[in-house]
């Protein structure tokens, strides 16, 4: 309904209540009826449901298949079930470790959404209460007044000099002066949501002054429901992580498929006779090689990598709501940020003064304002008042006791024609009248100011004086007011703002800033050094953006700053070919900043944005990577964000991308160690089953994806962060997983490990018969159990880093040592233990067959760190 085209009374009417609010039983009919005022959730989903969603990984329906043909074979063969038990125990902890990540995700964004103001001042029976603001209903008055947080859509009834900040909904920094009058429709045909001056919208703040307003309507009917409910429905699209773990399931499965049917098919062939002896003896086979080629603990280690690493992240004040989203900020490009309490401090905070009487300036401006002190000496108002009350605070100025000894009697409030506002008091000494505003304005009223002690007429010396330190100021981005005042001998019988404001004596300036975040600075420069480029993007005019910008390091000069309205004068087409000219966007609108999402997003750059506001919501969906305030941002825009910001800060951006870069390296490390730990299995079974005997079973292999190769890399996926990785551009989106020759890097190293391992066979053989041959042999298995297995946990050391050699680390692993221990301990065990070797068919090697096999094994660690070696000295290409 459109209630500011009525009156009050019409609207009262209407909506069936009255100015002195409803009776409480009135209002339980309405909450019983229409229910509470409050955003709809998302309909979560059961524990199973989201258990089950765990298993569409394509890693995990590759596991599923391999557990199925060992179960299937298992009970052909009427062998033991250990396999198949062993993979599902692998499936159910990596959806157990799914479900438990994302559930701490969304209890942290319920914290933080509880930080938001949960009580109203509402009239009820006549009497003024405080109440949950879920329970307002339509009808009901609410009271408001500096610093309150609106409730719900409301009529106002009453206003007092009132001014609502409505960012969150309109973009729009600047407060809105609210009246209660009715509006009328001129040519347009509706009444854009920011002209609405006698309406009030939930997620607005009221900066200054007082109100009363009817609920005319609340919940998911309000202007933020109605977002809300549009955000619900909007689609989400997968990371650059899962896409590359889709695509390299799909390369591992047709590799699977495409060995076992081949091997199957040339056993087949080359056997002497077929029966189903045969053919089941050659299933086990190509089983074998789809069990070596699946690594069984991949979708494990990158579950709990990313989970360890979204603990990191919240730790540093980084919130993220998906375990894949972490990944999308190691390579993001563009961080496009807020100003306003993220690279700022959202304080705004008097820097500068000018004249002699720094005390009774302090005194005049605190006075001539409306915000007070709360219980912890903090200023609660509109923020440029709080500036100045706590400029005041500073000087020893406590304004609760300034007003005790000279409190307010009458005023003149600030309109935005006049741009002054006037306030006079009682003093010991008399009367007088503090005016504070506009330096141009201010000394237009002016006749005198005070120089050296005394009050002297206000001479074109003086003015050009004042108005030389107003330019100077102004030109460091502060914003300047100016104090003046005015003594009466009795309190004036005509208080209109002509008759106050005039024969004033000038007193000084202030000039203040939202102050940057000091820490920020190093975060800028660092984000450049890892070819990120941050973005700034405000509200504010141009000349303090350029300001605050420059102070950053963002730009060098005030040719990188273009403003919303420039903005709106450039095409799409030709704002795509232009962005790159602009770091700073002044005085933007919502709709620039999904413009700017957009055409970075068009140039092939994974782009973060931030927002706070309702209106910011499809900027941070549009986004690659979205980025919620958690102290300043509204409910809606946390849930669409993938991370949100417990500190509102953007150094905690830049960490966040730093700790994103190196999971990704870690995840990346973790796939190169099992993937050429798993080719070098495939290998080994291809080759012995071309050559005729058996090399390893397939329980063998299984004990070596799960024991051997999940505890280092795991130990991996806790690597600390490589020196250089915030001075390494952000790689390319279109990299895929085997990008930087890390398939290369896999197919050698897995070539290596299959030779040493086949020689260990060989030389098992030989040290058990005395000859060389190709036949089957229980020591070769043994000892090529064994110098696989210890091979591939010598083989994890090699890839703390890519390049470089593990001699120059500056950091010890100390779970990779761990692993390694006990990755040893237990593959000795399962050789050596009555009844455990018995069952994996093992033979009771002897010491110096032991030490030959771990001394093959070791001789992974120098061939890498040679090819490293040569690859630094020759370089990647």
């Amino acid at each position: 309904m459109n209630y500011y085209l009525k009156s009050t009374d019409d609207v009262l009417k209407e909506i069936k209540s009255q100015s002195t609010g409803l009776t409480s039983k009135e209002s339980e009919e309405r909450l019983l009826k229409n229910g509470k005022n409050k955003l709809k959730e998302a309909e979560k989903e059961s524990l199973i449901t989201r258990f089950f969603f765990q298993m569409k990984d394509p890693m995990t329906i590759i596991l599923l298949c391999a557990a199925t043909i060992s179960g299937i074979t298992a009970a052909y063969a009427h062998e033991s079930f250990a396999d198949v038990l062993i993979i599902l125990a692998v499936v159910i902890i990596n959806a157990i470790l799914g479900v438990t990540q994302e559930s701490k995700a969304e209890k942290a964004i319920e914290a933080l959404q509880e930080m938001a103001a949960a009580t109203s001042k509402v009239l009820r029976d006549g009497v003024i209460q405080s109440i949950k603001s879920e329970d307002l209903v339509v009808g009901d008055v609410i009271l408001l007044e500096a610093g309150d947080a609106i409730p719900a859509d409301a009529r106002l009834l009453e206003s007092a000099s009132l001014k609502v900040e409505e960012a969150a909904l309109t973009g729009e920094s600047v407060p809105v002066n609210k009246k209660i009058e009715q509006l009328t429709l001129g040519k347009e045909k509706d009444i854009p949501l920011g002209d609405r001056k006698n309406m009030v919208y939930m997620g607005s703040v009221v900066v200054y002054g007082r109100g009363t307003a009817v609920i005319t309507a609340n919940g998911m009917d309000t202007e933020m429901g109605k977002i809300a409910d549009a955000l619900a429905n909007a689609k989400e699209g997968r990371t650059p992580l899962q896409i590359k773990l889709a695509q390299l399931s799909k390369i591992l499965t047709i590799l699977v498929v495409g060995i076992c049917v081949f091997i199957f098919g040339f056993s087949l062939l080359t056997a002497e006779t077929i029966n189903g002896e045969v053919a089941l003896n050659t299933f086990m086979v190509a089983v074998s090689l789809a069990v070596a080629a699946i690594p069984e603990g991949l979708a494990t280690v990158v579950t709990i990598v990313l989970s360890i690493g979204v603990t990191n992240m919240s730790k540093k004040n980084a919130v993220i709501r998906k375990l894949t989203a972490v990944e999308t900020l190691g390579c993001a490009q563009i961080i496009c940020s807020d100003k306003t309490g993220t690279l700022t401090q959202n304080k705004m905070t008097v820097v500068d003064h000018f004249g002699e009487k720094e005390d009774l300036l302090a005194t005049a401006m605190a006075l001539c304002s409306d915000a007070q002190l709360d219980e912890t000496n903090n200023a609660v108002g509109e923020p440029t008042e709080c500036a100045l009350v706590n400029y005041a605070t500073k000087l020893y100025l406590d304004k609760n006791k300034l007003i005790e000894q000279q409190p307010r009697i009458a005023e003149a409030p600030f309109d935005s024609v006049r741009k002054m506002m006037s306030t006079i008091h009682k003093t010991s000494e008399g009367i007088v009248q503090y005016t504070k505003g506009a330096p141009d304005e201010v000394l237009k009223c002016c006749t005198h100011a005070l120089s050296q002690g005394k009050v002297v007429p206000l001479t074109n010396s003086i003015r050009n004086e004042i108005l030389a330190k107003n330019k100077e100021m102004a030109d460091k981005a502060l914003r300047v007011l100016a104090a003046a005042y005015r003594n009466y001998d009795s309190v004036p019988n005509d208080v209109n703002p002509e008759n106050l404001e005039k024969e004033l004596v000038f007193i000084g300036l202030t000039g203040m800033i939202d102050p940057i975040r000091p820490e920020v600075v190093d975060a800028i420069a660092e984000c450049k050094k890892a070819g990120i480029r941050p973005i700034m993007i405000t509200g504010d005019h141009r000349d303090t953006a350029v300001a605050i910008a420059t102070q950053l390091g963002i730009i060098q000069d005030a040719g990188e700053a273009i403003t919303g309205s420039e903005l709106n004068e450039i095409s799409d087409e030709a704002f795509k070919t232009e962005i790159e000219r602009y770091s700073v966007y002044a005085r933007v609108q919502p709709e620039h900043k999904v413009r700017i999402v957009n055409a970075w997003r068009a140039k092939g750059m994974i782009t973060a944005m931030t927002g706070d506001g309702v209106n910011d919501a499809p900027s941070i969906k549009s986004a690659d990577i979205g980025i919620g305030m958690g102290i300043t941002g509204t409910d809606v825009t946390k849930n669409v964000a993938d991370m949100v910001l417990a500190d509102d800060n953007f150094a905690s951006i830049v960490s966040a991308v730093g700790e994103g870069r190196r999971i990704y390296d870690n995840i990346r490390k973790c796939i190169q160690f099992l993937l050429s730990s798993n080719l070098s299995e495939v290998l080994s079974i291809f080759v012995a089953t071309i050559l005729g005997f058996t090399i390893l079973k397939p329980v063998h292999l299984l004990w070596i994806n799960l024991i051997t190769d999940c505890f280092p890399a795991l130990a991996l996926g806790v690597e600390k962060a490589e020196n250089d990785i915030m001075e390494r551009k952000p790689r390319s989106t279109k990299d895929g997983i085997f990008a930087d020759r890390l398939g290369v890097d896999v197919l050698y190293q897995g070539i290596m490990v299959t030779i040493i391992t086949l020689a260990a066979y060989f030389i098992g053989h030989y040290m058990e018969a005395g000859v060389w041959e190709i036949a089957n042999s229980e020591d070769g298995m043994t000892m090529a159990f064994l110098t696989m297995s210890m091979a591939e946990i010598f083989h994890s050391f090699n890839l703390r880093s890519q390049r470089k050699s593990i001699l120059h680390m500056k950091h010890h692993n100390i779970f990779l040592i761990a692993g390694m221990a006990l990755s040893l301990i237990l593959t000795t065990a399962v050789i050596y233990l009555p009844g455990v070797n018995t069952a994996f068919g093992f033979e009771h090697i002897s010491v110096p067959e032991y030490l030959v096999a771990l001394g093959l094994a070791f001789l992974i660690v120098p061939i890498v760190e040679v090819v490293k070696f040569l690859q630094r000295k020759f370089g990647r290409n």
